[in-house]
């Protein structure tokens, strides 16, 4: 999988086939297939089924064609440790499948029992060892409280998921949200210190009225000013709006071109202090500018 920022993730019931193979087609960046909350007991073999083929479908097409793109195909799992679990790896860890959402992870000790599964299921299936990575969610206080040690136990985790609906329930929150998810602040900031801390993505959770995009729009603008990198998503009427949120403005990558300027003109003529726009650039700035440019690039924004 590659290291671009994956600025949108959407949930699709893994036992909807229409919609898993709309979901391969779509922007996003991101699609999580669901064997977890999204799909009834009763229908969780289905989805496990569905999914294996849909994924061996797209690794057929990635054999015939290199340049067949989709959006990064990972599967969201039931809960670390749980013999649901185990059936899930067995169905979903095969050719095609570039990552799991690790459900419910509490502590350290339940990313030992998925490496030491997912590393079996590769080994059936003669994958790579290490090739499949992990987006692990944080969906309890207690999680929350162990976040940096799960987030840096493992060289497959590229990310932290933000379980906002389970983490709610434990903290006995309202059921109805007000504003931008403001009750949620504190845990969504932790989670994003920790994953800056741990250098991997940070995604937030969900918006979940559809019928408020202009909420969705402050959500995800204070998502990322709280320092996410991504927020998940229920439908594709949101990934346009998700995408955009995490991705520099024009007027942003405009004000980073003129710090880099000033900086080197600045420097070209061996001043020490570069003053811009009546401030005084420091390197934390110029280095912030650099980022801009360079995350700009990587989503295809500006071009070299």
């Amino acid at each position: 999988m590659d290291q671009r920022l994956l600025r949108s993730w959407m949930f699709v019931p893994g036992d909807r086939q229409r919609m898993i193979d709309k979901a391969l087609g779509l922007d996003v960046d991101a699609i999580m297939m669901d064997i977890e909350d999204g799909v009834a007991p009763q229908e969780k073999e289905n989805a496990r089924i569905q999914i294996a083929a849909a994924l061996d479908r797209v690794a057929e097409r990635l054999q015939a064609d290199p340049n067949y793109r989709t959006p990064a195909r990972f599967v969201r799992c039931n809960q670390a440790g749980t013999t649901r679990m185990i059936e899930d790896f067995k169905a979903a860890v095969r050719p095609g499948l570039e990552g799991l959402v690790v459900s419910k992870v509490d502590t350290v000790e339940q990313v030992r029992i998925v490496e030491d599964e997912l590393g079996r299921a590769e080994a059936a299936q003669h994958m790579p060892g290490g090739e499949v990575k992990l987006l692990i969610a944080i969906e309890s206080p207690i999680g929350l409280f162990n976040a940096y040690q799960i987030a840096t136990s493992s060289p497959r985790i590229m990310g932290l998921l933000f379980g906002a609906e389970d983490f709610t329930r434990e903290m006995a929150l309202p059921m109805r949200r007000e504003g931008e998810a403001v009750d949620l602040i504190y845990a969504r900031s932790h989670l994003a210190t920790v994953a800056a801390a741990a250098h991997i993505q940070a995604v937030d959770g969900v918006w979940v009225d559809l019928n408020d995009m202009e909420g969705l729009k402050r959500f995800a603008k204070q998502a990322r000013r709280l320092g996410m990198s991504a927020i998940s998503i229920i439908h594709p009427n949101q990934i346009e709006i998700a995408n955009a949120a995490f991705t520099p403005a024009k007027e942003d990558i405009d004000y980073a071109r003129d710090v880099l300027k000033a900086f080197e003109d600045a420097r070209a003529k061996g001043q020490g202090a570069v003053a811009f726009r009546g401030q005084l650039l420091d390197f934390p700035i110029v280095d912030r500018a650099r980022m801009t440019i360079d995350l700009a690039k990587s989503l295809g924004v500006i071009k070299d």
